[in-house]
């Protein structure tokens, strides 16, 4: 593969021609030790090199994939199998995706899902070569899942002044850092777009929630997580979190967190692992919590003022996870904060899962090419259409333009994209709540 190195206030940094961008992989943002919150990277040792992949954080399915269980081979197949992941805790690195022509061009900062506790930006479908070609740089960022983004601690909240969330503290140190470096690669700071899907899109409902993030971007996609979801799953304070990591210290033989701190991968994730087969609360304890930092109260009061003058894109597929009630949410906040919104209506092709839950990853990056699915035309073509409506709101918070189908804000009405053609529409609540009650992974 052909090479590029540009010169930037951080040293010179090498990386890849792409047939639509330049591409620099695995650039670090930030350091961080176990349990501490990050500082930001500010200066490159020599010649940075970014031709590869960079790390992804350790996570569960490094020791216990479960392929087993039918979902988690599910997405293995639908997005990881035959990739080589590079796993440590030094994980804090990022990717840009820049335009070959000199320019000042809107940026797209996106957050992958994975449930809080997995996921990466090295899974197939995340890649930005389909927005260079349309003038926008796209970032996608790593950032600390599971025991390392989110354990709570009563020590720590001394030592530090808070505790947890470093997950997201890591995702707010990222778009510092782009705000800070991406003209260096062509990008307008002023232009911001956050995209994330899944846990990606419920850390930007949080960050936009967040009077921290005041002035760091203007536009938000959320994908399957925006919204005030039920009570269950809402972010609870940390002092009531606290409990269920003091147990996992009890179950790794340490005494207490700073002997955590130091312990090895397997031992950490035996411990994780008895907590997941004894209890069933493990999910609310690996996902961001009221820190008093970020979140500073419930989310139920915080979601009635959210940052000011921020424009939004909203979607949700038709066997999304809790179909009926992601919709639901998805489309009450867009209807309060006047948001575009679509409705993903398009069947996997290949099995019998329908609209499933990360459906439309694959669409949005255009990368359908990368799937085992048998894809048509007709899903090319859409997934061309849905990256020049992103695109376009990148650059103006308006996905329309000359030639598209008019995307409209109304009322409980999407932007449809379905098999049967592209069109403004109320999305079909009974087959939603069908979804809801007989969908999953089959």
């Amino acid at each position: 593969m052909e090479h590029i190195k540009i010169s930037t206030n951080l040293g010179e940094i090498v990386g890849n021609v792409r047939p639509n961008c330049y591409e620099f992989l695995g650039i670090k943002y930030g350091n961080a030790k176990r349990f501490e919150y990050s500082t930001l990277v500010d200066k490159f040792d020599g010649i940075y090199d970014a031709t590869k992949n960079g790390k992804t954080c350790v996570q569960k399915r490094q020791f216990y994939p479960h392929y087993e269980n039918k979902e988690r081979l599910f997405f293995y197949n639908e997005f990881r199998k035959d990739i080589v992941f590079s796993y440590s805790e030094d994980c804090l690195n990022l990717n840009i995706y820049t335009p070959k022509k000199k320019g000042k061009y809107p940026v797209i900062v996106f957050i992958h899902g994975g449930g809080f506790d997995s996921g990466s930006i090295y899974e197939s479908n995340v890649d930005g070569d389909c927005y260079g070609k349309r003038d926008v740089i796209y970032v996608s960022i790593e950032y600390r899942v599971g025991i390392f983004g989110y354990l709570t601690n009563e020590q720590l909240n001394k030592e530090q002044g808070f505790d947890g969330n470093y997950g997201l503290d890591d995702q707010y140190k990222a778009i510092l850092w782009v705000k800070k470096h991406i003209k260096d690669f062509n990008g307008d700071p002023d232009n911001i777009t956050l995209m994330g899907q899944s846990a990606g899109a419920i850390s930007i409902q949080y960050l936009c929630l967040s009077e921290k993030c005041k002035g760091l971007f203007k536009k938000a996609i959320m994908m399957s997580g925006a919204g005030k979801f039920p009570n269950f799953a809402l972010p609870r304070p940390c002092e009531e979190t606290r409990e269920y990591w003091d147990e996992v210290i009890k179950l790794a033989g340490c005494k207490d967190i700073h002997e955590l701190q130091k312990v090895d991968h397997q031992t950490l994730f035996n411990a994780i692992e008895h907590q997941r087969i004894t209890r069933k609360d493990n999910t609310y304890h690996n996902m961001p919590v009221i820190d008093h930092n970020y979140i500073t109260d419930s989310i139920a009061n915080m979601i009635q003022n959210p940052l000011p003058d921020i424009r939004y894109m909203i979607g949700f597929t038709n066997n999304d996870m809790y179909a009926l009630i992601m919709a639901s949410i998805g489309m009450d906040y867009a209807n309060k904060n006047k948001g575009y919104v679509y409705y993903f209506d398009i069947n996997a092709k290949g099995d019998k899962n329908k609209a499933f839950h990360s459906s439309d990853l694959h669409y949005v990056t255009e990368t359908l090419n990368k799937s085992w699915r048998p894809y048509d035309k007709n899903d090319y073509k859409t997934a061309s259409l849905m990256v020049d409506y992103i695109a376009n709101f990148a650059k103006n918070g308006d996905p329309n333009d000359v030639g598209l189908p008019k995307w409209e804000i109304k009322k409980n009405q999407a932007m449809i994209f379905s098999s049967k053609g592209n069109y403004m529409g109320r999305p079909s609540k009974f087959r939603l709540l069908i979804n809801t009650i007989f969908g999953g992974i089959k």
